[in-house]
């Protein structure tokens, strides 16, 4: 839709490079692309011209000139998301259906975030992965841990150097087993030993799910962090 919309208003064809592709049905408030423009490209003008352009469930809301060096994908320190439940369906605000999971049963934040403590670390997260060819499934989980606010909204922030896909549902999944009882806290964190994925964990809902954040280095370190992130990794 963006690469359609920028070759519309620019009048020529533009390839973008993000921060992390988000599967269906999944927000993103903080998503980063890069794409190469000639220089005599007003950029400042660019940003209210695509918001007339584009639909209203998308916009850009900043652009700014990077070092060649900079790559959306590759530099990224880390990628952090957001995924939001409420269990108690009376509480429900019908205006954030669209991007608040409404769960049937009562969750237990204490038995959530213990669950989650067990899951942080660099592990092999190819249980919790819809494993790709050539693709590493080993990853550094920093962030994992659920909060409830007033309004019965539990929301998970997780905070990774990469994500695989359907990584982060995939963990919510589990987590909200571990939180209406049906597994014990460290049942997650035992599926770290698996060699495929197994089918015992079942992938959250995406429209609970945004990307909210990605951070990078410094610009004389952008270049020294793309080697680093291109690299398999291995335990």
């Amino acid at each position: 839709m963006l690469e359609e919309t920028l070759l519309q208003v620019l009048r020529r064809k533009v390839r973008l490079t993000v921060a992390g592709r988000t599967d269906a049905g999944v927000h993103a408030t903080g998503q980063v692309a890069h794409m190469d423009l000639p220089s005599d490209v007003d950029i400042d003008a660019l940003v209210p011209r695509l918001a007339r352009a584009l639909p209203g469930d998308v916009r850009v809301t900043a652009l700014r000139r990077v070092p060649g060096e900079f790559d959306a994908r590759f530099a990224a320190l880390r990628r952090h998301y957001a995924y939001r439940v409420c269990d108690e369906q009376w509480r429900a605000a019908p205006l954030t259906r669209n991007h608040v999971v409404v769960w049937p049963r009562r969750l237990d934040l204490d038995a959530l975030n213990a669950a989650s403590r067990l899951l942080v670390g660099e592990h092999d997260f190819v249980a919790f992965c819809k494993r790709r060819a050539g693709a590493t499934t080993i990853r550094e989980l920093q962030r994992l841990e659920w909060t409830r606010d007033g309004d019965g909204v539990l929301t998970a922030r997780v905070s990774a150097d990469a994500f695989c896909h359907s990584m982060v549902r995939s963990l919510v999944g589990a987590l909200l087993a571990v939180g209406e009882g049906r597994k014990p806290a460290d049942w997650p964190a035992s599926m770290l030993t698996a060699t495929e994925r197994p089918s015992a964990i079942t992938v959250a809902p995406a429209h609970g799910l945004a990307l909210i954040g990605v951070d990078y280095p410094a610009d004389e370190d952008l270049a020294a962090r793309s080697l680093i992130t291109r690299n398999v990794r291995t335990l």
